[in-house]
């Protein structure tokens, strides 16, 4: 009887052994998924036309590629609920652009430093602008459990009279547009956020900056687990020396750092007023030719403003502003026919999509592509070989756009086949097209464009002997 109850203790002792619990990079790797939480919005995740996109989710998506795992990210509306989840061991890290405070650290774990934002202070254009916080004189809205709450926290030792709202059941970009319906006076916002928002939202002016150079970095629950806690800084180390950061960085934001009020706000206003008499044709060609239209109608914008008598000085004319050259080789015959330039330029855009190398992945095969329309392929293909020589990739856009403006300098140009170019010029080209393209796309998934128009054949207007409003910048 005794050696029976010693064999059943001894059995117990062995099968508590075996369930000795899993730290929690062992449970992610038995589970096979990462569970990583979000706030949706456009600088963080959301569905795109070409599926799920976002710099947190690629991001992410590269850290569960090296763990071998799964990514199931999850899209939060409020950061009461994504604290909440985290707090519940139901997320295994918070990627959601959110800047390290030391306040936080009691409670979170922050990992490294990989980007780095301001807070904006913001209200609508048309107000009085105020320079600093004693000119605000109604409160501030702000999200809850937010880095602006305790800048604003920070800000009231100053600023006693600060008074401030916070919401839960807003977003970001939910208090932007509140600013611009009149219904806030004020908010604040970060600094990525406010610059994606304002590429169709010009009317949203930034007051002040709140805070400088807020350092970034994902969060973890405060525990003393470190078994996924100690990957990320050689995760890091290698984004960084690979240029996955630089890379994302480029893609999600490169192109909306400069901002320009008159520009964007002129931009909207065409869309509504003029896009319309051409939609169909932009609709129409970039299906023939196999291109989005709404890149297609960005080319032309930037082209022409969608301007189809538009001329520059050294020759290139209408509304997709074709040299003569172009214009043969495409079959236009009457640049100033609005029908034909835009099929014109359909066309000329496949050729130079399809001269891309096919070692060149989208979405840089479409900027470098693009970069080729304004300054020309040859001066892109000595951009990069610039690129290659200085360690760069030739094939990766964030690369070669910092080498493009070296084609102005002498001592790079000439060395190359083509020699001088304004590269520099061919960089603002492909950011004002980029943002075009990404205001159309938020326009018409957001349900804001006009229906096509009538097109009539009076917009066909004869190449010769017309009297030119305006000029437009060309190459």
């Amino acid at each position: 009887m005794l050696k029976y109850i010693f064999m059943c203790f001894v059995v117990l002792f062995l099968v508590g052994c075996d369930k000795a619990p899993l730290n929690q990079l062992q449970q992610i790797k038995q589970n096979k998924v990462l569970r990583v939480g979000t706030l949706a919005g456009p600088g963080n995740y959301y569905q795109g036309t070409a599926g799920e996109q976002g710099f947190e989710y690629e991001l992410t998506s590269e850290f569960a590629n090296e763990l071998g795992v799964a990514l199931h990210i999850v899209p939060y509306f409020s950061l009461d609920e994504l604290f909440a989840r985290l707090d519940a061991g139901d997320l295994d890290i918070v990627a959601s652009a959110i800047s390290f405070h030391p306040s936080r650290t009691a409670q979170y774990r922050f990992g490294p430093t990989y980007r780095t934002i301001s807070q904006k202070l913001v209200y609508k254009q048309g107000r009085d602008w105020p320079r600093d916080f004693d000119d605000i004189n109604a409160p501030i809205t702000v999200l809850a459990h937010s880095n602006h709450v305790i800048a604003l926290e920070e800000a009231k030792i100053q600023y006693p009279h600060l008074t401030w709202d916070v919401v839960s059941d807003k977003g970001e970009e939910e208090l932007l547009q509140a600013i611009i319906d009149g219904e806030i006076d004020y908010t604040i916002t970060d600094s990525h956020s406010l610059a994606l928002f304002r590429r169709y939202h010009p009317t949203v002016s930034i007051a002040f900056s709140v805070t400088q150079d807020e350092h970034v970095a994902w969060m973890m629950r405060s525990e003393k687990d470190d078994s996924l806690y100690a990957l990320l800084p050689a995760f890091f180390a290698r984004a960084k020396k690979n240029n996955l950061l630089a890379t994302l960085e480029e893609k999600y934001f490169g192109h909306v750092e400069e901002f320009n009020y008159v520009n964007t706000l002129a931009f909207v206003e065409a869309v509504h007023s003029t896009l319309p008499t051409y939609l169909k044709w932009f609709k129409e060609y970039s299906t023939q030719h196999n291109i989005d239209w709404r890149l297609l109608a960005a080319v032309s914008y930037q082209e022409s403003m969608w301007d189809p008598k538009a001329k520059s000085p050294t020759g290139v004319r209408g509304i997709m502003m074709l040299t003569q050259p172009t214009a043969k080789q495409v079959g236009v015959t009457n640049r100033l026919n609005a029908k034909q330039n835009i099929e014109g330029g359909a066309k000329y855009l496949r050729i130079l999509f399809n001269r891309m190398p096919d070692e060149i992945q989208q979405p840089d095969s479409t900027w470098l592509a693009l970069a080729s329309y304004n300054v020309g392929w040859g001066h892109v293909r000595d951009a990069r070989a610039i690129t290659k020589e200085q360690g760069g990739d030739p094939n990766n856009w964030a690369d070669v756009k910092k080498r493009l403006p070296l084609l102005t300098k002498k001592r790079y140009y000439r060395n190359t086949k083509y020699g001088y170019a304004r590269g520099d010029v061919a960089v603002t080209y492909v950011d004002n097209i980029r943002r075009y393209y990404d205001a159309l796309v938020w326009l018409e998934e957001n349900g804001a464009l006009l229906p096509d128009d009538n097109i009539t054949s009076s917009q066909a207007i004869p190449e010769t002997n017309q009297k030119q409003p305006h000029d437009v910048a060309k190459k």
